[in-house]
């Protein structure tokens, strides 16, 4: 019973991802996925690692670390995040990876998000990471974390959206040449030094991926309210699973 001194309970957050309107509707969805960098070195035979990972029947990618001769990274993506500590952990648990050293540092682990401007929603959440990610034309690939300024958050809307407009327009025209394309994903709270997205850049060459990075210091965001950028991971493909049908 409600008195006049209870408080009104709040109504539920709304979680759901949310897109531009189409076709006079709204677009909106539960769905999104989750995406995992891990890094190791010590590795003796690539071939092992290739053999294990494409056997376990996970989507993703085996990169051969350009930092390190003896080191290799693995990108997992998954809808559900179960993944990672159930499939995920038992391939890192298995014999090919017993023997190598886990660098923890460079981890990177992050879901998938929306703006509320995206065309098409579905798309933008579900399938653009693998898209990207397994295209066996970009094999290159450039992952790092960051975190923005708490002032960021300060501004009004306006003010953003004109600041992460000037940063929008330079990765739209590496898009549309086809130098670099890229995979972004939120990880607030799931990242273990606090950042708040990573971006995975991807290209036919890694000239095009260091360039991106180099036009986007002369940016607002990225001059006036990034906190800390990094560590970088550099690698190119030496596996890739099947494409999406």
């Amino acid at each position: 019973m409600v008195t006049p001194h209870t408080p009104k309970r709040p109504d539920p957050p709304d979680l759901r991802e949310k897109g531009a309107e189409s076709k006079g509707q709204p677009q909106v969805s539960d769905r999104r996925l989750y995406c995992q960098l891990q890094v190791f070195t010590g590795v003796d035979r690539v071939e092992d690692l290739v053999g294990a990972v494409s056997s376990s029947g996970l989507q993703g990618v085996l990169y051969l670390d350009a930092h390190d001769p003896r080191g290799i990274g693995t990108l997992l993506i998954a809808e559900d995040p179960a993944t990672f500590t159930g499939r995920a952990r038992d391939l890192y648990n298995s014999t090919a990876f017993a023997k190598l050293t886990h660098r923890r540092e460079l981890t990177m682990f992050g879901r998938t998000y929306s703006t509320g401007r995206e065309p098409n929603l579905e798309w933008w959440m579900i399938e653009k990471p693998f898209e990207v990610a397994l295209n066996r034309d970009w094999p290159w690939a450039v992952w790092y974390p960051l975190r923005r300024k708490p002032e960021f958050a300060l501004l009004t809307a306006e003010e953003q959206g004109k600041i992460l407009y000037e940063h929008a327009m330079i990765g739209f025209a590496y898009g549309e040449a086809d130098y670099a394309h890229d995979i972004r994903l939120a990880c607030h709270g799931l990242d273990a030094n606090d950042n708040e997205f990573i971006i995975g850049l991807h290209g036919k060459e890694l000239h095009p991926l260091s360039r991106i990075v180099q036009e986007m210091r002369k940016t607002q965001q990225t001059a006036k309210f990034i906190q800390s950028l990094g560590p970088f991971f550099i690698g190119r493909a030496a596996w890739q699973s099947p494409a999406r049908a």
